[in-house]
């Protein structure tokens, strides 16, 4: 029978993606392992691989077909002794046998494993298909697309449901309850129905210009989820904001010792250079192991208290940003962390972060100093508990005692979510970082 190659989940979070290119044509022999095609995301490019032999009978999605939802047929494969014959009447989206499994529907496990470019690891289908991981309560709930597609034209927020599908997926049945009673279509007009009803359409936008006044580009696939993730983000998660004032002087010290200190590779270069972002990173993990009740992601279902500081650090990337995560980065030493951020910020701009590189942690670290700014405040990134906007150094006066110095300050600004870290729960958050950046000796205890 022929088998059905799925669109993958390259992470929990992925409903969508842009098929880039096929890597084989129909009429190719097809063997497990053989790559078949890149994926792009919002986050990255990937490979995936069949599971299944036989030849590539017919190819359903174009190469550069954008927003391709997940588990869409994207292709056909014929097993061992069928021929295009086996094609007529064939009905991808209905039940198909993968190659080594029991007979399964259309909501089973895809049949194809996502890998990284440039031969890195691979991610198997089970650890990435929200057809087959399980959540906890309040985590993302996992859905087929049938359900997502029935709770979207009922306003429905899927989020809320309670599967009773395989691993706690919610399927069409939910859906149709919760349609029924009512209930998460009141909470999710209730949490963003008012704002999304006040968007203005195309049309209304448009009209406002001349029509050769502009050039129109359209929307890649990061841009739109960056959008939508934002846009979520400020609607259910209660901002609420601290700043502070952080001096400099002592750690600008021992950065110059410890940079001057750096060993030389065979080229005489020096191993590090230690950026002042490095100790951010640092003082941010350390003030959570401090104040560990602001170490937290709020979930319906429960707080959710972590032991580790796994700490994302915003990166700029064309066409948008992302957030890898230096994880346990208060056990860290400031060479490593250095070394780690490099790495994964130049392999983020090229698009080759693997998921896991850039999903969780509690909190993460966004520094536009470097670009002159002295003070802003950024967008929390759930399930993260807080964010932190970091302002660049300058020379300012300070009060101490009865003279007036010049100190080099740095404007630090905390976003939290309020039903994580409240107010004075973030204050010793806050303090606690203060702490270990004008006393960086703090960061070794």
């Amino acid at each position: 029978m022929p088998i059905s190659v799925l669109m993958p989940a390259l992470s929990p979070t992925m409903e969508k993606g842009k098929l880039a290119k096929w890597l084989m044509k129909e009429g190719d022999k097809v063997a497990s392992g053989d790559v078949l095609a890149e994926i792009e995301t919002d986050k990255a490019t990937m490979e995936i691989e069949a599971v299944d032999e036989g030849t590539l009978g017919k190819v359903l999605i174009a190469d550069g077909t954008d927003d391709v939802p997940v588990n869409q047929p994207i292709a056909i494969i014929l097993e061992e002794g069928e021929d295009q014959s086996a094609l007529d009447g064939f009905n991808p989206t209905a039940e198909a046998k993968p190659a080594g499994a029991p007979q399964a529907t259309a909501d089973a496990p895809q049949t194809v494993a996502p890998t990284e470019t440039q031969n890195a690891p691979t991610l198997t289908a089970s650890a990435t298909t929200p057809d087959t991981a399980s959540s906890p309560k309040g985590a993302r709930v996992f859905s087929s697309p049938l359900a997502r597609r029935i709770a979207s034209q009922n306003s429905i927020d899927i989020s809320l449901l309670t599967g009773t599908g395989p691993h706690g997926r919610v399927v069409k049945r939910d859906v149709e309850k919760a349609i029924k009673e009512g209930v998460a279509a009141k909470a999710s007009s209730a949490a963003s129905g008012t704002a999304l009803a006040g968007a203005m359409t195309d049309d209304e936008i448009f009209k406002m210009y001349e029509p050769d006044s502009y050039e129109l580009v359209p929307h890649d696939s990061m841009r739109k989820i960056i959008a939508e993730r934002l846009t979520q983000s400020k609607q259910t998660v209660p901002h609420f904001y601290l700043s502070v004032d952080c001096e400099l002087d002592s750690l600008l010290a021992v950065r110059s010792k410890l940079n001057a200190s750096a060993p030389k590779d065979s080229d005489g270069k020096p191993v590090w250079k230690i950026s002042v972002n490095d100790f951010i990173v640092k003082a941010m993990a350390m003030a959570l192991q401090k104040v560990p009740d602001a170490n937290a992601s709020w979930a319906p279902g429960g707080m959710l208290k972590h032991k580790k500081s796994d700490v994302g650090v915003a990166v700029s990337i064309p066409g948008g940003l992302i957030t890898p995560v230096v994880r346990d980065a208060e056990t860290k030493g400031l060479a490593q962390i250095s070394t780690e951020i490099k790495d994964m910020a130049k392999r983020a701009r090229n698009r080759k972060l693997m998921p896991h590189e850039y999903q969780g942690g509690s909190t993460a670290v966004s520094n536009l100093g470097m670009f002159g700014i002295k003070n802003f405040s950024a967008v929390i990134n759930p399930p993260h508990g807080t964010i932190l906007a970091v302002g660049g150094g300058e020379k300012r006066p300070v009060v101490v005692g009865d003279k007036v110095e010049v100190r080099t300050v740095m404007s630090v600004t905390l976003s939290t979510d309020h039903r994580a870290v409240d107010g004075a729960l973030g204050a010793l958050l806050l303090g606690a970082f203060k702490e270990c950046i004008q006393e960086p000796a703090m960061m070794l205890v």
